[in-house]
């Protein structure tokens, strides 16, 4: 599995991304290549993340660029970039997630259990000031949240294979062939729609070789709630019923 690669879309990321490289730097199984997206940042992302690459000479870190706008389109080039450099395996987390150690191990069992897809479990940082209170209600609406696109009606049609799963893009590994089949992630801003939910369901016409592994782990930011509140927050990732002028939390 050394043709496996970790895609990180990454926006004025300077202040945090640190974190996220030295947990990826830390996986127990180090055997894989990350390529960081720099998605047209106003900082010194590219500076931090260039320093971090020469520091650790393992993983191998590789910088590029998108001017497009959007998660979308950055991880997107991210993918397509890794699987021109021969790249048979995918993963993507994000510049403000925390991969647990065992994680890209974790993510290639899934791969050896027959699984073309793999999404893994979000679970709130704890080291951002947010709140016991609000990261277990960020737990349990993620639950609710999963059990819910099951019966949603845009998860729901006879084109489907496979149930839905909900497939975090900032926890997600997907085969090369596989993401190619599907289209990829749409190249759209985060605000004009859930690329994460597009792509598992271009997969689902395809396969129903995916599924959820808990036991594939990464803390994710709570930088939304400690700016906007808990309450919209939800209303945000619920199908953007919030609307805040600055999405971009930094």
């Amino acid at each position: 599995m050394s043709e496996f690669w970790v895609v990180i879309p990454a926006f004025d990321e300077e202040r945090g991304i640190s974190a996220t490289l030295e947990a990826v730097a830390a996986q127990q199984d180090s055997d894989f290549t990350v390529v960081v997206v720099d998605n047209n940042s106003t900082d010194g992302t590219v500076k931090v993340v260039e320093a971090f690459a020469q520091a650790h000479p393992v993983p191998r870190i590789v910088v590029i660029s998108e001017p497009q706008k959007g998660t979308g389109a950055a991880a997107d080039t991210g993918m397509r970039y890794a699987i021109a450099q021969g790249a048979t395996h995918l993963a993507r987390t994000d510049a403000d997630c925390l991969p647990a150690p065992d994680w890209t191990q974790k993510i290639k069992a899934g791969f050896d259990s027959g699984l073309r897809l793999v999404s893994g479990q979000l679970i709130p940082r704890t080291d951002e000031g947010v709140s016991w209170r609000d990261r277990t209600i960020i737990r349990v609406a993620l639950e609710v949240a999963s059990t819910f696109g099951k019966v949603r009606s845009g998860n729901r049609d006879p084109k489907y294979l496979g149930p839905y799963v909900m497939t975090p893009g900032c926890n997600m590994a997907i085969t090369a062939e596989l993401y190619v089949a599907a289209g990829g992630f749409p190249r759209t801003a985060i605000e004009d729609l859930h690329e994460d939910r597009a792509l598992v369901n271009a997969v689902r016409t395809i396969t129903t070789a995916y599924g959820l592994r808990r036991d594939v782990r990464v803390y994710g930011s709570n930088r939304r709630v400690r700016a906007w509140g808990i309450r919209k927050t939800l209303a945000w990732y619920a199908d953007h019923r919030y609307r805040p002028d600055v999405v971009d939390i930094r």
